[in-house]
């Protein structure tokens, strides 16, 4: 479910795209505020930070017995700390338990995973299949840097790659990332551009469509995720959209002549 990059993003020029005028980003933020109502605010705020504040009392048994083995296991701090973006481009500072061994990327640089690993640790590749590492996160919900259910939050160095060279990459900005979402319980992490602009398909249309029904089938998805049950069981419980219904309706999208495909940077990111 996390997005690391395999080697840095390179652009020929001939994929790359002209960027739309400001205008045209907050019209499309004016236009899905209006349709997101309060839960995209007030209401879904506070039940984020209620919510993760109970997650890490729950779980902080499991934190504790963690950061003890990764310490225990390898040289280098349990905790592992790395710049992502959040609403509106803005950068966060985002908490994990450490899986890699400490400082792998001094020499390499930022890259993506890729399967057997030989960065991860053997206790990081437990940490990852049961996602105990992403738990320090409810702390960046907690904060207000992210929400429980939205977008993964990217690295600054490779957006403005994706956004040359994928249409409409930065909408995906207009709501607050989080540690679970349509995108994340339905697709495997991604391994190139093909595979990111598959995935944006669907955190677009989270984002056009996001609201409390949304986000409570998207929770329970994830609860079915993370014990292990196929998505197709879950769907019968708690249906949301899926497949072709989502990608075809991006291409459509990106696709028209007048469609607002690409947006200017936002101002956080034109120095990134």
């Amino acid at each position: 479910m996390e997005l690391v990059l395999l080697m840095p993003i390179t652009i020929p020029a001939a994929q790359e795209r002209p960027l739309r005028s400001e205008a045209v980003h907050l019209w499309t933020e004016r236009r899905l505020t209006s349709r997101g109502g309060a839960w995209r605010g007030y209401f879904k705020r506070h039940v984020d930070s209620a919510l993760a504040l109970l997650g890490l009392i729950a779980t902080s048994p499991i934190l504790l017995v963690a950061i003890i083995l990764v310490r225990l296991t390898s040289r280098g701090p349990a905790f592992y700390s790395q710049v992502r973006l959040g609403y509106r481009g803005s950068p966060f500072t985002i908490y994990k338990i450490r899986t890699m061994f400490h400082d792998c990327e001094r020499l390499s640089g930022a890259r993506w995973c890729t399967p057997g690993d030989p960065r991860i640790t053997p206790l990081g590749r437990w940490l990852r299949r049961t996602h105990v590492d992403e738990l320090p996160q409810l702390w960046n919900v907690l904060r207000g840097d992210m929400s429980l259910i939205g977008p993964r939050p990217e690295r600054p160095e490779f957006v403005p790659q994706l956004e040359q060279v994928i249409p409409r990459y930065q909408e995906r900005l207009l709501v607050r990332p989080g540690l679970s979402g349509l995108a994340q319980i339905q697709l495997p992490p991604d391994t190139d551009l093909d595979s990111v602009r598959r995935k944006l398909a669907y955190d677009l249309h989270y984002v056009e469509y996001l609201g409390f029904f949304l986000d409570v089938r998207i929770v329970v998805h994830t609860l079915g995720y993370l014990l292990g049950m196929p998505f197709r069981l879950m769907n019968v419980v708690a249906p949301v959209p899926s497949g072709a219904t989502i990608e075809d309706a991006y291409e459509a999208h990106v696709s028209a002549p007048d469609s607002p495909s690409c947006v200017e940077p936002f101002p956080q990111l034109q120095s990134a």
